[in-house]
């Protein structure tokens, strides 16, 4: 299974900022884990230039449902998260299968059959440094197109660094909405441009059984 937690501060930006650096390598070693990111947002819908200081995003892959509720229930790590943020939300979510890499692995290569309810969605890609003008050209334009695509959810930009990796998660009402919105002229239009003109070092889509949502709010 896969968690992703949306982190929300309105105070303690700054030792959130610092978490970035710190949180990671203790996610390492978190039992039952065996991915994790620490991933910083964008404003607004899709890739962003803009970062939003007020959200992480803190991504999982666990072996085993027990062992993510013996994380969020009793961990360190993500009780220090709950006293300083002001609320979390965390998503629960199955694999369907990816396509492409992160850092030169696949880390949801396992392939469940689709439940036919709400699909989330991720993409990241790593931009090609002489592509980026190209690429930034673009992303009004897509951004636009999610902020009005049918059966869209929610949708978050989130990122490792900001200009050059670049993802997004997205929440949709079910299978048929999210390929009507990658099937789109204008999706299509920039999908071919990304292809001929060779703008990313790295990318991959992956798809997911959307299975719950639970939010922690500090007392």
């Amino acid at each position: 299974m896969v968690t992703i937690s949306l982190i929300h501060y309105t105070q303690n930006k700054y030792w959130a900022f610092k978490q970035m650096q710190l949180l990671p390598p203790r996610l390492a070693k978190v039992n039952g884990c065996n991915f994790a990111k620490l991933l910083g947002t964008g404003s607004g819908f899709g890739f962003s230039l803009w970062p939003d200081f007020s959200t992480y995003a803190m991504l999982m892959k666990w072996d085993n449902e027990n062992r993510a509720e013996e994380f969020f229930q009793h961990s360190s790590e993500f009780s220090e998260l709950k006293n300083k943020s002001v609320s979390i939300e965390t998503h629960h979510l199955e694999s369907l299968g990816a396509h492409g890499s992160w850092y030169g692995q696949n880390p949801f290569p396992e392939k469940a059959a689709y439940s036919g309810g709400k699909i989330a969605v991720i993409t990241r890609a790593r931009i090609n440094i002489n592509k980026l003008p190209r690429f930034w050209q673009f992303v009004p334009q897509a951004s636009k197109a999610i902020e009005n695509a049918k059966g869209l959810v929610y949708t978050k930009g989130i990122g490792e660094w900001p200009l050059i990796e670049q993802a997004t998660f997205s929440i949709w009402e079910n299978e048929q909405a999210m390929k009507e919105y990658a099937y789109a002229d204008i999706h299509k239009e920039i999908i071919g441009k990304v292809k001929k003109e060779n703008w990313y070092k790295e990318e991959m889509f992956s798809r997911f059984n959307y299975i719950k949502s639970i939010t922690h709010e500090r007392l």
